[in-house]
């Protein structure tokens, strides 16, 4: 791919990747109880070495919220950061593997409905966790997704009490931003070009950082430090050095590290391949990711990551999809917001921490409406029950609990879904005629009949009357379930009691009344006489 093409979309997106990364990654540090640089850290290795080592042209990698309550746990559990560092190292050495025994292909058995339902409930959990971030409240800290807050929250209950504590300087500034980047999507950016190059949100945070300097000696306006972004302030070169942690390898032999890895590798898996899915659905070029890779690169960042000091790492859906709607094309996009992070914590911090928070969630709450936009939910109702109840029930399970729990609950009812269908679709049952008070009954067997169709089966023979004569065609049929030949078995006794005759077509031949249906149908075809 020729990347120098895509650059003048690459680096603006890239700038607004960074403008939504940096407090996610402050945020999700603090709602994990590890040190804030642990989610720096983390970003710049998501965005630099994951970002150039993945399959992924749009996708974005970071720390990642679903896990800040297993790290949160695991900290405490194993005796310090230190020690759990070791489990972030071999938690990634636990992905690479998982990459090369290919076990990325298990992305690819997520229902369309439930992926469709992960991006708009993330979509609503943004929006609803921005809400108090909005408006000058920011008791719980950007980054925390869950439903029961690290704060004593929840997420309705945090938005009422941001209505009782509203900071006039953070609201007016976030109202502004949101208006410049209203007015930069709808109208400059198809004035000129040069408002696709400079993007709306770096005017917003630009604009922001000047509203905070010209009102931090008011009284009423002012932003006070608790509302603006917090990126640790090394004094020099020795202090910065020193916000690095290593990993205690002295610990490795503690069964609990292996487990807090192996349960980081897989649920950094999972978060990851759901994402994966979810990004190459939103990609407008509908590119595919190889997932095997995207799990290899997934399992160095983490090594690397726990290396120095990181957090784990995901493919991240907020990240990734800001990047798409700010029009990022490859790989070029993640790889220099990282780089950005990287040289903005060094060079910038204290300009950083000028930024309000009220401003990154104007430009957070647009992210999450074009994900969650109103219209998807009409189309997904317009496309049917089986489509709209795994939909409705991802969203909501998302919304009120976790992303996983969430996609959990999507991917139960959608298997739900599936049975049922089975159970409708296993066969075709067609009354040619009636002779005599006699019923010619034909049974069409599916393509593939599995023990969950037994129950439709047996009800419809048992539903049989007396003296019927049932043509039972399964000649198209190229997988029939053992648990399906019993039944025909057992039904072959009460077919004679009740004067049925059964009149059996297959490939193998056909047949009346067999004596034994696991005979004909394990038996050498030529041993079984034909009609």
């Amino acid at each position: 791919m020729n990347y120098i093409k895509y650059l003048k979309n690459d680096i603006p997106a890239s700038i607004v990747v960074f403008f939504v990364a940096l407090p996610l990654c402050l945020g999700i540090a603090l709602a994990s109880g590890a040190p804030l640089f642990s989610g720096l850290i983390a970003g710049i290795i998501g965005g630099i070495v994951v970002g150039a080592l993945s399959g992924s042209q749009i996708g974005v990698s970071g720390p990642a919220a679903g896990l800040a309550a297993i790290v949160f746990t695991a900290i405490g559990t194993l005796g310090g950061f230190e020690n759990f560092l070791v489990a972030v190292v071999l938690g990634g050495a636990i992905q690479i593997l998982f990459g090369v025994l290919r076990a990325g292909i298990i992305g690819y058995y997520f229902p369309s409905s439930v992926i469709k339902g992960m991006l708009t409930g993330i979509g609503i959990i943004i929006i609803l966790k921005q809400i108090p971030h909005f408006f000058g409240y920011d008791a719980d800290p950007e980054g925390d997704w869950a439903f029961f807050q690290v704060d004593g929250e929840n997420t309705f209950s945090e938005i009422l009490n941001a209505i009782n504590a509203i900071s006039p300087g953070a609201t007016i500034i976030a109202i502004i931003g949101m208006a410049i980047l209203i007015l930069w999507d709808r109208v400059l950016t198809k004035k000129a070009k040069i408002f696709q190059l400079i993007q709306g949100p770096l005017v917003a945070v630009v604009v922001g950082i000047v509203f905070y300097v010209l009102t931090k000696d008011t009284q009423l306006f002012a932003i006070s430090k608790e509302h603006l972004v917090s990126v640790p302030v090394p004094e020099d070169v020795d202090s910065f050095i020193a916000q690095f942690s290593f990993p205690n390898f002295s610990v490795i032999g503690n069964p609990e590290i292996w487990i807090t890895a192996f349960t980081i590798a897989l649920v950094a898996s999972l978060e990851t391949l759901l994402c994966v899915e979810a990004t190459d659905k939103l990609d407008p070029d509908k590119r595919v990711t190889p997932t095997n890779r995207e799990l290899l690169a997934q399992g160095a960042g983490n090594v690397i990551s726990g290396f120095i000091g990181g957090l784990p790492i995901t493919q991240v859906i907020v990240r990734s999809s800001a990047n798409i709607q700010s029009g990022g094309k490859t790989k070029v996009s993640a790889i220099v917001h990282g780089f950005f992070l990287l040289i903005s914590i060094i060079i910038i911090p204290t300009l950083l921490n000028k930024i309000p928070l009220s401003v990154l969630a104007a430009i957070l709450f647009l992210v999450g409406y074009k994900l969650a936009k109103p219209a998807l939910f009409k189309k997904m109702y317009l496309l049917g029950w089986k489509q709209f109840v795994p939909f409705m029930v991802t969203v909501v399970g998302i919304v009120f609990t976790d992303l996983l729990i969430g996609i959990s609950l999507g991917l139960g009812v959608g298997i739900v879904v599936i049975l049922i269908k089975s159970y409708q679709n296993s066969h075709f049952l067609h009354i040619e005629e009636t002779d005599n008070g006699m019923d010619i009954i034909k049974m069409t067997l599916a393509e593939e009949v599995t023990f969950f169709n037994k129950g439709a089966i047996l009800k419809e023979l048992d539903r049989l009357s007396e003296g019927t004569y049932l043509t039972l065609d399964v000649s198209k049929t190229t997988y029939l379930d053992n648990d399906i030949i019993e039944i025909l078995e057992d039904f072959s006794q009460k077919a004679k009691n009740r004067d049925i005759t059964i009149k059996l077509i297959s490939q193998r031949g056909t047949v009346e009344n067999p004596e034994s249906y696991i005979d004909f149908f394990n038996l050498n075809p030529k041993k079984v006489k034909p009609v």
